[in-house]
């Protein structure tokens, strides 16, 4: 079994999760930047988190959620 420690230094995410960078976002949900930006500010998107003084980030589990909740209600509106 790897160590949490190896297991960054192999790029591969915690157990508990990991943050996207805005271009993994993107690749994500399939969303353009603006747009992305357009629904935070709007309430309909999870914020980023500020990960460093230059850096933000989201929580994959966040973005999986709001997916999930999309992808739910376009099912249910169908």
């Amino acid at each position: 079994m790897k160590t949490a420690s190896q297991r960054r230094q192999e790029g591969q995410p915690s157990a508990g999760g990991r943050f996207l960078r805005i271009s993994d976002v993107v690749a994500t949900v399939g969303l353009s930047r603006a747009t992305i930006y357009r629904m935070i500010a709007s309430g309909d998107f999870p914020k980023q988190v500020r990960l460093t003084a230059q850096c933000s980030g989201w929580w994959q589990a966040s973005v999986d959620e709001w997916t999930r909740a999309k992808l739910l209600a376009a099912q249910d509106a169908a």
